[in-house]
């Protein structure tokens, strides 16, 4: 059975990315969760992945790094990870490798946190940018490939990488246009996104320098966390 090293479920965007599309897709895994700390992630993750990051995927003796790795890695033994059409399957595999490198602003200026709801203090031309790429994108795969999905009428590996643009729309309330929202409310149905964010909320951790880039944003309107004692 393969095993998966993430982060908290709460911060980790690149962590949710495998670990959905395993979910969503049936492939089996064992989930190991190494909490992020304060300024030293590499030692603690360095002791499973070679570039000190997560996610980090293990089958037997062979590690898997990047979470772009991971999945065409397991697109080799499981086909279902990309779409059986050439022309969409090349698509898929085009806006993943783009979300996978880009959107800069949005990464930056809108962390990852599942758990709370934020009014930003402003949206610049840059974030702007990439919001309207992303809207481009979505409606472009969905149009094209005819739904529900960016790439047609099953969940690929292309819907586990823009999942971290969900949890960052609905966190930082960045509405997209009326096609891209319903594929957005789409994929929060999912039962493995309803069950990483059930799991995110309980977790026990707040990492300082993750709720810092969260502030930096904007003003935190709710905080659907459990409780610290």
């Amino acid at each position: 059975m393969y095993t998966l090293h993430i982060a908290n479920k709460n911060y980790s965007s690149w962590s949710l990315r495998p670990w959905l599309l395993m979910k969503e897709l049936d492939i089996p895994f064992e989930e190991h969760l190494t909490p992020f700390e304060d300024q030293v992630n590499y030692a603690s993750f360095k002791a499973f992945s070679p570039t000190g990051q997560v996610p980090c995927l293990i089958d037997n003796d062979l590690v898997i790094w990047e979470s772009l790795a991971i999945t065409e890695y397991l697109y080799e033994k499981h086909p279902l990870v990309w779409p059986s059409s050439s022309p969409a399957r090349a698509w898929a595999r085009s806006a993943a490798a783009e979300m996978h490198a880009g959107f800069k602003a949005l990464r930056s200026q809108c962390p990852m946190n599942c758990g709370v709801r934020v009014r930003m203090n402003a949206i610049d031309t840059a974030l702007q940018k990439d919001l309207t790429r992303i809207d481009e994108l979505w409606c472009e795969g969905l149009t094209r490939f005819n739904g529900p999905f960016l790439a047609g009428a099953n969940f690929t590996g292309v819907d586990a990488f823009f999942a971290p643009v969900v949890f960052r729309l609905q966190t930082y309330g960045l509405a997209p246009s009326s096609t891209a929202n319903k594929y957005l409310t789409r994929i929060l149905a999912l039962p493995a996104m309803k069950e990483w964010v059930l799991q995110a909320i309980v977790e026990p951790w707040r990492e300082p320098s993750h709720e810092a880039e969260t502030l930096a944003t904007g003003t935190i309107t709710s905080d659907h966390r459990s409780v610290i004692s």
